[in-house]
């Protein structure tokens, strides 16, 4: 399998975040063609950006070679007419990747509507869609990767919405794995990952994953790239379908 991404076109829905820029790197550099899509135009061009500059830099490439085969789109996983847009323009393709989330969290009591859809649209609807309109178009021994996420086997207060959706992806990959055979879908879901998401704790963000890493089986946290390797195992392997894979250091067991 270890040439599994060569000459592949590989899509990223919400590539711009720290797990799926990695995700997008790490098969760029395995030979893939890679598409980053998200809602945010501006931020997806930075993180095309930012992989197209590590791509030409690395010691693997020649920079004076042709530039980096990835580029990057707009899509919206609440509006189904901008997905089936992004199934036009993409065509054919061989992996589809979706790492998009929106957050809902906060004491049930509280939570907005508005927001819960918006979680539900990012995590599931969203995907049930991508399935609709990009399952026709890949090509044979592809793959559908989904992200599920450790909060549905941890569930704690105030995150309700996120035991949810992630839980639900899990059952939607096992789903879709059925309904769209031969072409396999998985989910993966990830533990604490230092990917730039934790980063708003500020001060406190050193000792809050030094606690994690200290209570996880594995005592270590996550790092984008322990992510990213499993996402492209899961594309690449031809006898993996149906199943979530927990990244997570061992987290929903502490």
């Amino acid at each position: 399998m270890s040439d599994a991404m060569n000459g592949k076109k590989l899509l990223v829905i919400g590539g711009r975040s720290g797990i799926g820029r990695q995700i997008a790197a790490d098969a760029l550099d395995a030979g893939a063609h890679v598409v980053l899509a998200g809602r945010d135009r501006e931020a997806v061009d930075g993180a095309v950006a930012r992989i197209a500059d590590g791509y030409a830099t690395s010691s693997a490439h020649d920079p004076a070679g042709p530039s980096a085969p990835v580029v990057g789109a707009t899509v919206d996983l609440t509006d189904e007419d901008s997905i089936r847009v992004l199934a036009e323009q993409i065509g054919s393709l061989d992996y589809l990747v979706s790492v998009a989330a929106a957050h809902a969290n906060g004491p049930v009591t509280q939570l907005d509507r508005s927001a819960v859809d918006r979680a539900f649209d990012a995590k599931v609807i969203g995907p049930i869609l991508l399935a609709k309109h990009f399952a026709p178009r890949i090509r044979g021994g592809g793959a559908i990767l989904l992200f599920s996420g450790v909060a549905a086997w941890r569930p704690a207060p105030g995150r309700a919405v996120m035991a949810a959706t992630n839980g639900a992806v899990s059952f939607l990959a096992e789903a879709l794995a059925v309904e769209l055979a031969p072409i396999r879908v998985n989910a993966l879901s990830p533990g604490i990952v230092d990917s730039g998401a934790w980063d708003a704790l500020g001060a406190d963000k050193q000792q809050f994953l030094t606690n994690i890493a200290a209570a996880n089986p594995a005592r270590r946290i996550g790092h984008p790239s322990d992510i990213s390797a499993a996402a492209l195992l899961a594309l690449a392997n031809p006898f993996l379908t149906g199943t979530t894979l927990h990244i997570d250091g061992g987290g929903r067991l502490a």
